[in-house]
């Protein structure tokens, strides 16, 4: 069991069973290759190397976005429901909370979530409500309650639906680049699972992955499982094959990514999740560092999480340890006119299961 930790505080000297403890290990060992076409869900994610369509894919690639104007877009869903720990920094320090310790925050325990195995934890989480009844531990009940109802939203999110990674999803958005053995960049990569599909697409190249939260290099990326199959192909035959993180050439710069030194020197430069990040009065500089280090040619691939009721209510319901800082709900048009006005032509525009997605070059 877990104590219940937002941002490094404890917020409950009780045992919690959402999420996992940061010490839990994520993913098994590797004991064999997976075939083409396996499907299995895990207690951690879902294992999907099928060669088939997505469950959800809506192209919006005809849309004009020259026409488009903010007044028939709309604006972005601000997500306002901050966490507990930003409130009470803020409250005790008198200051916004630096960014960069919101980005911290956040990555440490969104980690958390994909540590969990979630049919272990949510049979825990029962016998803990069972037990509390038992003994009229009403505040116990009660914590119990709250993780089943938490890790019910999860489970439907990363085992049910598979929208965090979408593998399927994903792989259509970014079919079709003319490339062959890629160098590609990953701004604010995370746990760079999108790098990583697009490697195993486009063999042969190589990863930069960027992000300043060490933490990320440590254990989002680091630790990410081993046995996770991403489908793809072999560049020595052009057959369907299966690619493990240990087997792409990734290198992971901690660094801000305007300190970056690279030149115009990548094929793909990606971001996952990171547009929504900036008001929109630092949009076109977001924008620009997606230009400034790509080679003539390249291809620029974004995506933002969607504006949807779902979206919207899981962070709410997961405030405490997703809301750190500035965050937007955006559509696809809404994403694709910011990008379109700040000098990108739009290839392919795509909605998934979670996400918006385009694919573009500099205009």
């Amino acid at each position: 069991m877990a104590t219940l930790v937002t941002d490094g505080h404890a917020a409950s000297a009780r045992p919690r069973h959402f999420p996992a403890p940061a010490s839990a290990l994520w993913g098994h060992h590797r004991a064999r290759r997976h075939a083409i076409g396996e499907f299995a869900r895990g207690g951690q994610f879902v294992v999907d190397t099928r060669d088939a369509a997505p469950d959800l894919f809506v192209d919006a690639s005809a849309t004009d976005w020259r026409a488009l104007s903010e007044r028939e877009v709309g604006t972005p869903y601000r997500v306002e429901k901050w966490a507990r720990s930003r409130v009470q920094f803020e409250a005790s320090e008198g200051h916004t909370l630096p960014i960069i310790e919101g980005w911290r925050r956040f990555n440490k325990a969104f980690h958390q979530f994909f540590l969990t195995d979630v049919p272990e934890a949510q049979a825990a989480a029962r016998a803990e409500l069972g037990s509390s009844i038992a003994k009229l531990d009403l505040h116990g009940a009660q914590d119990a309650l709250e993780d089943l109802v938490r890790l019910t939203v999860w489970n439907r999110i990363q085992r049910a639906e598979d929208a965090v990674w979408d593998p399927r999803g994903k792989r259509a958005l970014f079919a079709g680049l003319d490339v062959k053995k890629p160098r590609i960049l990953f701004l604010g990569a995370a746990d760079g699972y999108e790098a990583m599909q697009i490697a195993a697409m486009y063999p042969g190249g190589e990863v930069v992955l960027v992000d300043y939260d060490a933490f990320c290099a440590t254990d989002r990326f680091g630790k990410f499982p081993l046995d996770y199959p991403f489908l793809g192909v072999d560049h020595t035959t052009g057959h369907q094959r299966v690619w493990y993180r240990d087997e792409m050439p990734i290198q992971f710069d901690v660094a801000d990514l305007r300190d970056l030194s690279y030149g115009q020197e990548f094929d793909v430069v990606v971001s996952i999740g990171l547009l929504e990040h900036f008001p929109d009065e630092h949009k076109a500089e977001c924008i620009a560092m997606h230009r400034r280090f790509l080679k003539p040619g390249g291809y620029v691939i974004m995506t933002t999480p969607r504006n949807q009721f779902k979206t919207r209510a899981f962070y709410n319901l997961m405030a405490d340890w997703m809301n750190h800082g500035y965050r937007e709900l955006m559509d696809v048009r809404q994403m694709g006119r910011y990008c379109y006005t700040n000098g990108l032509d739009i290839l392919r525009a795509g909605v998934i299961k979670a996400h918006n997605g385009l694919v573009m070059r500099v205009r």
